[in-house]
C-alpha cells in the first residue's frame, strides 16, 4: 500500500497581493509628482522670472508712488500696500500658476496620459498643490524682503502674528489652487486660460482694495462685491499681521474680522473642490 504525499501550494494570488501591497499611496505619488512639477518649473527660467517678478514689481512700483502716512499711526500708505500686495502675490502663484498650468497639461496631452497610467489622479493634484506651496513661500519671501528694506515693513514680533500668517497663508493657496484648477475649465488653451487667469486675478485685485489705500476710499459696491471673493479676505488677514493694530480702523468693518476670514477661505476651500469636481475635464473633447 502506497501513500502520497501532498506538497500544499501557495495561494495563486500571493504575489499579486504582495506587489498591491508594495506599491505606493495618493500622497507617496504626489509627493513624487511633486518633485516632477518643481523640477519642470525651474527650468523654464522666463516663467520664473514672470511669475516671482511681476507681483514685486508692481509692489516696489506703486509703492514707490505713495508717500503719505496715516495720522497718528505712523505707518506709510507704502507700508499698507505691501502687507497686501504679499497676499496678491501668493494668489497669482497658486490661482495662476495652477489655472494656467492644468490647461498646459491638457493641451500638450500630458493629463490624457496620465489618465492611462495607475496613478490616481489625488497625486496629479497633490503634485500640482507641492508646486505651489513651494512657489508661494519663495513668492511671500522674496516680498517681505523687498517690503522690509525699500518701505521698512516691520516683520511681526509674537507667535499670534505668525500662527495668523500661517494659517491664511494656507487656507489662501488651498482655496486659489482648487479655484484655479476649476478656472482651467473655462479655456479650451493655454493662451485662453492664461487671459482668462490673469483678467480675473487683476480684476479682484482692483475691486478689493489692493491697489488703493485704504480700502475704505473704495465705493461701498466695489468692497461688497470683493467681499464675495478670496481675495479680499487674504489681504486683510495679511494687514492683520504685518500692519499695527491703529491701522484697524481703516479697514471696512473697523475690525480685522479674522474669524470671518477664516470662515470665508475655508469655504472657498470646500467650494472649490465642489466646482473641481464639477468642471474638470482630461482633454478638451470631454465637453
Amino acid at each position: 500500500m502506497s501513500t502520497t504525499v501532498t506538497t500544499p501550494r501557495a495561494p495563486r494570488n500571493t504575489r499579486t497581493t504582495a506587489a498591491v501591497a508594495a506599491l505606493p499611496g495618493t500622497l507617496a505619488l504626489g509627493l513624487a509628482r511633486g518633485r516632477i512639477e518643481l523640477t519642470e518649473f525651474f527650468r523654464h527660467r522666463e516663467q520664473v522670472i514672470f511669475t516671482f517678478a511681476l507681483p514685486t514689481f508692481l509692489m516696489v512700483l506703486l509703492g514707490s508712488m505713495f508717500k503719505d502716512s496715516y495720522q497718528g499711526t505712523g505707518v506709510t500708505a507704502s507700508q499698507v500696500l505691501a502687507a497686501g500686495m504679499i497676499g496678491a502675490g501668493i494668489i497669482s502663484t497658486s490661482f495662476n500658476t495652477m489655472g494656467i498650468g492644468v490647461a498646459a497639461d491638457r493641451e500638450d496631452g500630458t493629463l490624457k496620459r496620465l489618465r492611462g497610467t495607475p496613478m490616481p489622479v489625488g497625486s496629479y493634484f497633490i503634485g500640482k498643490i507641492v508646486l505651489v506651496a513651494v512657489a508661494s513661500l519663495a513668492e511671500a519671501l522674496l516680498m517681505l524682503t523687498a517690503a522690509t528694506l525699500l518701505f521698512d515693513l516691520t516683520l511681526p514680533a509674537t507667535a499670534a502674528k505668525w500662527l495668523t500668517f500661517g494659517w491664511v497663508f494656507a487656507l489662501g493657496i488651498i482655496a486659489c489652487s482648487l479655484l484655479g484648477i476649476a478656472a482651467s475649465s473655462l479655456a479650451r488653451s493655454v493662451n485662453g486660460a492664461s487671459a482668462v487667469m490673469n483678467l480675473i486675478y487683476l480684476g479682484l485685485q482692483f475691486v478689493s482694495g489692493v491697489f488703493v489705500t485704504p480700502i475704505t476710499s473704495l465705493p461701498g459696491v466695489m468692497v461688497d462685491v470683493a467681499s464675495f471673493f478670496p481675495v479680499k479676505w487674504i489681504c486683510q488677514g495679511f494687514r492683520s499681521v504685518f500692519l499695527p493694530d491703529s491701522m484697524v480702523v481703516y479697514e471696512m468693518a473697523g475690525q480685522w474680522e479674522l474669524g470671518k476670514v477664516a470662515l470665508v477661505l475655508g469655504g472657498w476651500c470646500v467650494a472649490g473642490l465642489v466646482l473641481c469636481r464639477l468642471s474638470f475635464r482630461w482633454t478638451d473633447r470631454d465637453r
